[in-house]
């Protein structure tokens, strides 16, 4: 199987003449369908076997604009411009017969004239189109060749300073992705500190739980402390008192005594007769 890069190159030029005569006079195709085919392959098609013998794959087809251009250069120049040449020369005789016999007055139908212009003029059109499609000579193909390589390369080499931009922006883009990862890792650690933060400072200023059954302990452990204190307090009264009753008895024994001895040694006295 052969591969052709492109039909505009001079082996695919000679290809498609090739396969014109092929379809024409070997596979005796009508020019009409002859025509049809090769606009086909001069456009879009890529594999050649369903038009000819030859396994030929086209590898990048010319499209519509550039494929209808190959097509009008190499077929329908090449092959139709005599015949295309002669039906105009063949309208402007029949346009001036039709004239002539107008002004001379054997017909008078200026309909026959005015449709013989418009068919003139038609032709001329498309005289017009064929000979604007001329095909390049083979000389100026060949020189085209190392131009469209030149061209070639040249756009390579801008599609590689292209990718070596696309590589540089993709690294700056990285590093600029590494640290917005920086930024956001510490965003979030500023974001963990305040709200370790706002939990302190509402722990400090909600009652702790913890705290309240503390207090609660506490007070409780001081209304029995100062219970203790209450009940040492009236012991203490009651053991001052009941000192300060022993000292008083004592006292009073102490006086009690000194009087009883006192009035022991006191001697009776004698009353006279």
């Amino acid at each position: 199987m052969t591969q052709v890069e492109t039909l505009s190159n001079l082996q695919g030029r000679a290809l498609v003449r090739d396969l014109y005569r092929e379809l024409r006079f070997e596979r005796r195709m009508g020019a009409v369908q002859a025509l049809t085919s090769l606009w086909r392959i001069c456009t879009t098609e890529q594999e050649l076997i369903k038009y000819s013998r030859r396994e030929v794959v086209v590898l990048h087809p010319l499209g519509i604009w550039n494929g209808t251009t190959l097509w009008m250069q190499e077929v329908v120049n090449r092959f139709f411009y005599s015949a295309i040449n002669a039906f105009v020369y063949a309208g402007a005789a029949l346009l001036l017969v039709a004239v002539g016999l107008n002004r001379t007055g054997v017909i008078d139908a200026p309909g026959i004239v005015v449709a013989g212009i418009v068919i003139e003029a038609l032709l001329l059109l498309l005289l017009f189109a064929v000979m604007y499609f001329t095909p390049p000579d083979d000389g100026e193909v060949a020189e085209l060749q190392p131009s469209a390589a030149n061209g070639t390369d040249e756009l390579l080499r801008e599609l590689g300073e292209i990718g070596r931009d696309y590589a540089a922006m993709a690294v700056q883009l990285e590093s600029i992705s590494t640290s917005l990862t920086d930024l956001v890792e510490r965003q979030d650690g500023l974001v963990q500190a305040v709200r370790e933060s706002v939990n302190a400072a509402v722990s400090a200023v909600a009652p702790n739980p913890e705290l309240m059954a503390s207090m609660q302990t506490t007070t409780a452990a001081l209304d029995r402390f100062a219970s203790s204190v209450d009940g040492l307090g009236r012991r203490l009264e009651a053991m001052e008192r009941q000192e300060v009753e022993r000292l008083v008895r004592s006292e009073l024994e102490k006086i009690l005594s000194r009087q009883i001895l006192r009035a022991d040694d006191t001697p009776p006295s004698t009353s006279p007769d």
